[in-house]
């Protein structure tokens, strides 16, 4: 898998996006979502926990992700298979495995947020 991360920013007041180059993070309403672009897919990764924190302004994004998935497997009967773990950057630093979706599941999961 050839992996590598980009950024892009959003502004807000006018919706536009603006692509910049692929060794950043993207920016929503001020706040940092982790991505990495996959170049046999072509389509980035999206950090779930960082798009929830986001979407919800949950304290606990990854408890909300957690209760989410569930909630999500009894009503559909089927849990996030293909949602895979990649290495990211913590907050502290240090590369972290996450929980990351492409384009196409992000979309599901932000339907699913209430």
């Amino acid at each position: 898998m050839n992996v590598q991360c980009r950024i892009i920013k959003i502004n807000d007041k006018k919706g536009l996006i603006k692509l910049t180059n692929k060794n950043e993070i993207k920016l929503f309403q001020n706040e940092q979502i982790r991505t990495k672009w996959d170049s046999e897919i072509e389509d980035y990764y999206f950090s779930v926990i960082d798009v929830i924190a986001v979407l919800t302004e949950s304290k606990n994004p990854n408890r909300y992700w957690s209760d989410l998935k569930i909630k999500l497997k009894d009503e559909s009967g089927e849990p996030y298979e293909d949602i895979v773990k990649l290495k990211m950057p913590a907050s502290d630093g240090k590369m972290r495995l996450t929980d990351v979706a492409n384009s196409k599941q992000l979309l599901r999961i932000i339907q699913s947020v209430p």
